[in-house]
């Protein structure tokens, strides 16, 4: 029944299956998760891509640090479902004009 004692403590206390509190690396799959997302959706409109291609590119950054650094497999499943976001946004982003599509040149 040690399991029924357990408390949660944090709004992302639900990826800490250890019992222990991972605050670094929870950060780390919050903010590519919403990264992943931010991309994926803005990538969806051609007008966009400036969005798309910078926040996949952050978030494939962010989401490959947390993997190095993760501790519990809940946490690894949330940053590949963000980096897998993160990428499609980001490839998607170019192929619609690019980091710098416009702006320089």
């Amino acid at each position: 029944m040690a399991q029924a004692a357990r408390s949660q403590h944090g709004l992302l206390s639900f990826l800490d299956t250890d019992g222990k509190p991972h605050p670094v690396e929870n950060t780390f799959a919050a903010a590519t998760i919403v990264l992943g997302v931010v991309a994926f959706v803005t990538a969806m409109f051609h007008d966009l891509h400036l969005i798309s291609s910078w926040t996949g590119l952050v978030g494939i950054v962010t989401g490959a640090r947390g993997q190095f650094i993760s501790a519990t497999t809940a946490e690894r499943f949330v940053l590949i479902i963000g980096l897998g976001a993160a990428a499609m946004g980001f490839f998607l982003g170019m192929a619609h004009g690019g980091l710098f599509g416009g702006v320089l040149g």
